[in-house]
């Protein structure tokens, strides 16, 4: 994104981040799912620690997207504020650097969790036959 945002263009970005964790937050308890299904299916350590690694990863993404939604929905409501008082330049100063930050442990979070359901893929697979 241009270091230059819109008002708009910042409350539309992070409307689409919100509504992609949302739908991760789904894919978050299908693994779930298929964990406890697996836990009744294969009584082998091996598989119950692997259970347990992928589990606590997996709370751990879960409280990641609760925090980034929540961030990104105070700033999405202080975006809905400037935009009426569109005069302020020092505003949107403040939103465009918290910004970036955001930005930042969102793509984090992404490669992250891309990679957890990568590896998980791996495991289901192994086990689920």
């Amino acid at each position: 994104m241009p270091s230059n945002y819109s008002i708009m263009g910042l409350h539309l970005r992070y409307r689409l981040w919100i509504a992609e964790l949302n739908s991760d937050i789904t894919v978050l308890r299908i693994f779930d799912e298929y964990m406890a299904e697996l836990a009744t299916i294969k009584n082998e350590p091996v598989v119950k620690a692997g259970l347990k690694i992928f589990s606590d990863q997996f709370t751990g993404l879960r409280k990641e997207i609760d925090d980034l939604r929540h961030e990104m929905h105070l700033d999405k409501m202080k975006l809905a504020a400037l935009s009426k008082n569109s005069t302020s330049k020092e505003s949107k100063v403040s939103i465009a650097s918290g910004h970036s930050a955001i930005k930042k442990r969102y793509v984090a979070f992404r490669k992250n969790f891309e990679k957890a359901k990568k590896e998980f893929g791996v495991f289901e697979s192994k086990w689920m036959k």
